[in-house]
């Protein structure tokens, strides 16, 4: 199979209903963006932490099953879709991973070591990504609310991940000064 096939050439492409939409729909807008959070998710593994790398790996296969859920306006029972399992398992991580850290108590910059500092900024990938969705929802498109919410909790899984990474390189987070 041709990895190009000239169909996109006029800015329209095909969903996985086979039907036609500009490029630059919302729907576009909002898969793409998860594509782009997924790609850099790539970018940041391995860490050197196995237990994060294996829940960016998770992450990663549901970001393909959230893509395949926003490219399907209308889903049959077969096709992949996001569950409220996917955002109960990231919640767990979260509360797992918020007992080896010391709790916040200001807003902090988002830096720190090379896979702390990757990780803040797909976390800020990840909010883009959310705010497409809900773009995506408000044009009166079928939308999978469990994929908006997964994207909301992912947000705040990356969030965390990113301190624990921090935490254990011995990095130490920075409050903003106003």
């Amino acid at each position: 199979m041709p990895i190009y096939t000239g169909r996109g050439d006029e800015g329209k492409t095909d969903l996985r209903d086979m039907s036609r939409v500009s490029k630059a729909s919302e729907r576009i807008e909002a898969y793409g963006t998860v594509d782009e959070l997924n790609a850099l998710l790539g970018t940041i593994r391995p860490t050197g932490q196995d237990d994060i790398d294996d829940k960016l790996a998770t992450v990663q296969n549901h970001l393909h099953v959230v893509q395949a859920d926003f490219a399907n306006p209308d889903p049959d029972e077969e096709d992949p879709q996001v569950e409220e399992e996917h955002v109960e398992l990231i919640e767990t991580w979260i509360d797992e991973y918020d007992e080896e850290l010391e709790p916040l108590t200001s807003f902090i910059l988002p830096t720190g070591s090379d896979s702390g500092a990757a990780l803040h900024h797909a976390r800020a990938v990840s909010r883009r990504a959310e705010r497409r969705a809900v773009a995506l929802w408000t044009e009166d498109e079928s939308v999978n609310a469990a994929a908006v919410q997964y994207l909301n909790r992912l947000s705040d899984g990356l969030f965390t991940l990113a301190r624990v990474v921090n935490h254990r390189d011995g990095e130490i987070e920075d409050a903003p000064e106003y």
